[in-house]
């Protein structure tokens, strides 16, 4: 089946060009709304291994201090021990910032995925049907509109679609006119349909055309 995704309406169109273009645009700011958390969250994962980082250099110079103070006599005992839990004590502020910034590291991609792509598909399934919708039916309509008694058939569709104050518009009576095969009556209500459906219409036919176009009745 051929695909029309818009169209040939001047205001219709632009409807939907504007609605596509902001679809995109949404797209791009919640990719970049979720890139932010994603940096964000790293960033903060960074202050926890700078933490490691400056936390393990003071504990072990705390560690080191104490054990060379430990061999002093009389006194290292007294001196050293205190040095060295400190340097303990440190040096688990340093394993606790690395788990910190372990857990955001990893919790920073799933977190930015999640606040990009919920609204994204949230959008996504409103809009992608409802313009798959539509181009399916355009192109249905315009390969009928292509196919040999296709203006009878696009009438007929236009006498079941329309509302009868477009149709009498047309004719004062539309359907007995579509029985009867008047040529005029007949193109008229199949351009309706195009029209309701945004698809160009074709070329006019003859009204000899239109006659012999028309299914016969057994």
């Amino acid at each position: 089946m051929t695909l029309r995704p818009y169209s040939s309406r001047p205001r219709r169109l632009t409807l939907q060009i504007l609605a596509d273009v902001s679809v995109l645009v949404w797209i791009y700011v919640w990719y970049r709304i979720g890139r932010f958390v994603y940096d964000s969250l790293v960033s903060v994962a960074g202050v926890g291994y700078s933490i490691e980082r400056q936390a393990g250099q003071v504990g072990g110079s705390f560690d080191h201090a104490g054990r060379s103070v430990s061999g002093v006599p009389l006194v290292g005992e007294q001196l050293g021990g205190p040095l060295t839990n400190a340097g303990r004590q440190i040096t688990g502020i340093a394993s606790a910032g690395r788990d910190a910034g372990d857990r955001l590291s990893g919790f920073a991609t799933p977190a930015g995925w999640l606040v990009a792509l919920v609204p994204i598909l949230l959008v996504l399934a409103v809009w992608l049907p409802m313009r798959l919708r539509y181009a399916r039916k355009a192109g249905a309509i315009r390969e009928l509109a292509a196919a040999p008694a296709g203006v009878e058939l696009l009438a007929l569709r236009a006498l079941t679609n329309q509302p009868l104050h477009t149709l009498t518009r047309v004719s004062d009576d539309p359907v007995q006119a579509w029985r009867e095969g008047e040529p005029e009556v007949t193109y008229a209500l199949a351009q309706l349909e195009l029209a309701a459906a945004g698809v160009p219409w074709p070329p006019r036919p003859s009204p000899q055309a239109a006659i012999e176009a028309r299914p016969t009745e057994h």
